[in-house]
C-alpha cells in the first residue's frame, strides 16, 4: 500500500472527541453502579430471600413471636426463662442444669425429610443443643427429651467437651455419637451457622459453611455408635431403636446457661 493510501485510511478512521471519551467512562462508572446496586444485599435477620420463598423455604422464628414453638411436653411456651428480644430467641443463665430451670422448647409441627438451618451465640462457658427426631415418649424423662442432637457448646470452658468419646460431645456433634470433623467456629460473643440436612436416611451436620458429620441414620454402624453411649441405656430405647423415630420435633435446649438463636429455618423436603 502507498503512503498516500495510508495517509487516507488513517484519516477515515473515526475521531473519537473528549466529549465521547467522558461519555464512556460515565457510562462504564454508571455501570458499575448498576452490578453493586443489583448484588445480593445482606439479607435482614429472621427473614427469607425470594428465591427461599419460591423454594418453599418457612421460617420457624420469626424475629418478634414465639408462634410455632411450645414447651416440651407442654401445650403453651413457657412462660419464664425464653426471651424473644432484639430479633433473638434466647434462653436465659439459670443454674446450669438440663432442661429444669425453664425447660426446653419444641416446634409444634414434626419433621422427617428437611434441611434445618439455624445461628447460635454462645455465652461463656455455655451449653445447649438442637435437637432433631424428637419424640416426647411416656414416661417423660427426667432430662431433655430425646432426640438426636448438633452440639452447641463452648468447647474451650464447659466440662463436657472432654466427657464422651474422641470429642463426640464438642460443638457441631451427632452428641455422645459422632465427633464433629474440620469445623471452624467463631469466638464467644458471635454468632456460628448451624445447618441439619436429612435426606432419607443420610444425615450431615454442618457448622459454618463446612461439613462437619456425615452418617446414616439406622445403619449398622449408626447402631453400633449408639451400644456404645448412653443411649445404649433401655429408658432411650423403650419406644422403638433411639434415633430411628420417622419423624419429630426440632428442639431448642436448656440447658441452665445463656444461649442466643436467630434465622431459624426449614426447607420440609
Amino acid at each position: 500500500m502507498s503512503a498516500a493510501n495510508n495517509t487516507k485510511t488513517w484519516l477515515n478512521r473515526p475521531f473519537i472527541s473528549r466529549r465521547q471519551l467522558m461519555l464512556a467512562g460515565l457510562e462504564t462508572a454508571l455501570f458499575a453502579v448498576g452490578f453493586l446496586l443489583s448484588a445480593k444485599a445482606p439479607v435482614q435477620p429472621n427473614t427469607l430471600t425470594k428465591s427461599e420463598i419460591r423454594e418453599g423455604w418457612k421460617l420457624l422464628f420469626d424475629g418478634k413471636t414465639t408462634t410455632g414453638w411450645r414447651g416440651a411436653y407442654k401445650d403453651a411456651f413457657p412462660e419464664r426463662g425464653w426471651q424473644v428480644e432484639d430479633g433473638t430467641l434466647t434462653i436465659q443463665k439459670s443454674d446450669g442444669s438440663e432442661s429444669q430451670s425453664y425447660g426446653d422448647i419444641v416446634t409444634v409441627d414434626e419433621y422427617s425429610q428437611f434441611d434445618l438451618r439455624f445461628e447460635f451465640k454462645l455465652s461463656e462457658g455455655a451449653n445447649s443443643g438442637v435437637k432433631y427426631f424428637v419424640a416426647e415418649t411416656t414416661p417423660k424423662p427426667a432430662g431433655s427429651a430425646f432426640g438426636l442432637e448438633f452440639q452447641v457448646l463452648d468447647d474451650a470452658r464447659h466440662p463436657d467437651a472432654k466427657l464422651g468419646r474422641d470429642g463426640n460431645r464438642t460443638v457441631g456433634s451427632l452428641y455422645d455419637l459422632i465427633t464433629a470433623q474440620g469445623k471452624t467456629v467463631n469466638p464467644i460473643g458471635q454468632w456460628n451457622a448451624g445447618r441439619v440436612l436429612v435426606r432419607g436416611n443420610h444425615v450431615e451436620h454442618w457448622l459454618n459453611g463446612k461439613r462437619v458429620v456425615s452418617y446414616e441414620r439406622g445403619s449398622e454402624a449408626f447402631r453400633a455408635l449408639v451400644a456404645k453411649s448412653k443411649y445404649a441405656a433401655p429408658a432411650y430405647n423403650a419406644n422403638g431403636r433411639f434415633g430411628e423415630a420417622p419423624k419429630g420435633h426440632i428442639l431448642l435446649q436448656d440447658h441452665g446457661e445463656q444461649v442466643a438463636f436467630r434465622n431459624i429455618k426449614i426447607l420440609n423436603k
